[in-house]
């Protein structure tokens, strides 16, 4: 056990995870820079004051909320991609919809800003961070595939191989309207790779 970091109640939990939950939706909706506090407030369903008793700036709200966006996908892409009840192209497909594809069609006209405002700040190290760890996870999938076996005579590794999915995920994310658009395409492209693995997928 963590002895720096005091355990917080429970219910403590429950209600932060609820605030930032209403504070991601609100700056996927309308970015960073029109976000505001109150609206957050509005959203999550407390006063103005309460919000401010967590969080003493913008700034602040939104590391917070950006830090458990990423917690939060990262342990639902682990779980799609541990679940071993699943064929490799399924737990690789939920993977990716766990990490990427609940974002899609989400994001409002007026969050154009929000990857700008993550590049500029500390932020940035947050989801670089997490993404390492998702690449991992990937990975670690594709190892015990056999998939590296399959494509050794091409000379491409598994981690060239999660590369090159990750980089079909990224622009599937952005050139898709819906999440339904996003597993569809994400589908094929993991169905591609997984073919040497015939009916043993």
């Amino acid at each position: 056990m963590d002895t720096k970091t005091p355990a917080r109640p429970a219910a403590e939990d429950a209600r932060r995870h609820r605030l930032l939950d209403a504070a991601l939706g609100v700056f996927l909706r309308y970015g960073f820079r029109k976000t505001s506090m109150d609206e957050v407030a509005r959203a999550a369903d407390i006063s103005r004051q309460g919000l401010y008793l967590h969080f003493a700036t913008k700034e602040e709200l939104f590391q917070a909320t950006l830090r458990h966006a990423m917690e939060g996908s990262l342990q639902r892409a682990r779980e799609g991609l541990s679940d071993e009840s699943l064929s490799v192209e399924a737990r690789l497909v939920r993977g990716f919809d766990a990490w990427m594809g609940h974002f899609v069609g989400s994001v409002g006209a007026g969050a154009s800003d929000l990857n700008e405002v993550v590049n500029g700040t500390a932020a940035r190290e947050v989801v670089v961070q997490h993404e390492a760890l998702f690449v991992e996870a990937v990975t670690k999938v594709v190892r015990a595939s056999g998939l590296v076996a399959a494509y050794k005579p091409a000379g491409l590794s598994a981690r060239q191989l999660v590369d090159t999915l990750n980089a079909t995920a990224r622009g599937l994310k952005h050139s898709g309207d819906t999440r339904d658009a996003f597993v569809d395409g994400l589908t094929i492209a993991v169905r591609a790779l997984c073919m040497p693995l015939g009916a043993a997928r």
